[in-house]
């Protein structure tokens, strides 16, 4: 008899670790989302295409 009692004496803690749990799931997804989302949306500018490249836009990394 004594599993039987410490089932439902202990039911609702394990049904409280386990919503824990998914919400927990639920909003690491969400993180990982978003994060993905922002890189997405970092765009690198191109260099104009009727200006014609130098070498100081290939090797100078401070300009934009």
């Amino acid at each position: 008899m004594g599993i039987h009692y410490d089932y439902k004496s202990t039911r609702g803690e394990k049904a409280m670790r386990k919503e824990a749990k998914r919400k927990a799931r639920l909003e690491q997804k969400r993180a990982k989302r978003v994060s993905q989302s922002k890189t997405g949306e970092t765009k690198e500018e191109m260099h104009d295409i009727h200006k014609p490249i130098t070498l100081e836009d290939l090797t100078n990394p401070d300009k934009n």
